[in-house]
């Protein structure tokens, strides 16, 4: 009997067309892409290996997919946050650079739906007097809530404005934390401390506070506990019956038995 052993071999070669993931801060979120970066290799690329006029995955292998993680604009027009896959159909004087909401795909959809257009922008090409041997996508010229998406391949580059609502953002928290805590704030405050068996005053302020911002029924439970713990118990039970009107009304039973057990331990 001859006993034979196979010895799996497995080589290992660059790829021709390797991975890139790039992530890049923009306002108060990030962009990131992936993308296989091909390169030229003596080979006319635009026009040749990459017809104009024909829908392109902007890269090789498989489609290049761009992920925002906050609502911005794309070329001018507004795109919510997620991912999507990154098309462009190269022409020699335009480009239509496409953002498509499907990400699964091996290069170009066999089947291109119009409806998962998210956002189409034309561009000029502008012509680059060295070249740029390996594709390139790139997020450059950044400010506070702009940049451009560059992409750079042989001797042709486009460029895409893409703009966050980063001002309208920081703007609306300035102004809420100027304006001091909130009714949740104080809620949550109070809360602990009762939780917590802390200083009940303090958090008779602060749940005090917070009923008068936003009375809600799960928050008078709150004032009416904290007071009951104080020995306060007529203005404790008022707490509580205010409550249980507030929860009945919202249709939550189980608020309005938690008040009436309650009123029933005080009034004993």
């Amino acid at each position: 009997m001859l006993l034979g052993t196979v010895i799996e071999a497995q080589i290992t070669t660059p790829a021709a067309s390797p991975f890139c993931k790039i992530e890049q801060k923009l306002g108060l979120g990030t962009v990131t892409i992936e993308y296989s970066r091909p390169s030229v290799k003596n080979r006319k690329i635009f026009g040749e290996l990459v017809p104009f006029g024909k829908l392109w995955r902007t890269g090789a292998n498989r489609s290049t997919v761009i992920t925002f993680s906050e609502n911005l604009s794309f070329g001018g027009k507004p795109v919510n946050k997620g991912s999507y896959s990154l098309f462009a159909t190269p022409g020699e004087d335009s480009w239509e650079v496409i953002l498509y909401n499907e990400t699964n795909i091996g290069g170009t959809p066999q089947n291109f739906d119009a409806t998962k257009v998210v956002s189409s922008v034309k561009v000029k090409p502008e012509e680059l007097l060295s070249v740029v041997e390996t594709f390139t996508i790139d997020i450059n010229d950044i400010t506070s809530n702009s940049s451009k998406l560059i992409i750079s391949w042989e001797n042709t580059q486009v460029s895409i404005d893409i703009t966050t609502n980063v001002d309208e953002v920081v703007m609306k928290n300035i102004e809420k934390v100027m304006a001091g805590p909130s009714s949740d704030d104080y809620y949550n405050a109070a809360k602990y401390y009762y939780d917590n068996n802390k200083d009940m005053n303090v958090a008779l302020g602060w749940i005090q506070k917070s009923t008068s911002m936003d009375a809600k029924y799960w928050k008078l439970r709150i004032e009416s506990l904290i007071l009951g713990r104080l020995g306060k118990i007529a203005e404790a039970i008022a707490a509580a019956e205010k409550s249980s009107e507030l929860a009945k009304a919202a249709g939550n039973d189980d608020f309005v038995r938690m008040n009436n057990e309650a009123i029933s331990e005080w009034k004993k």
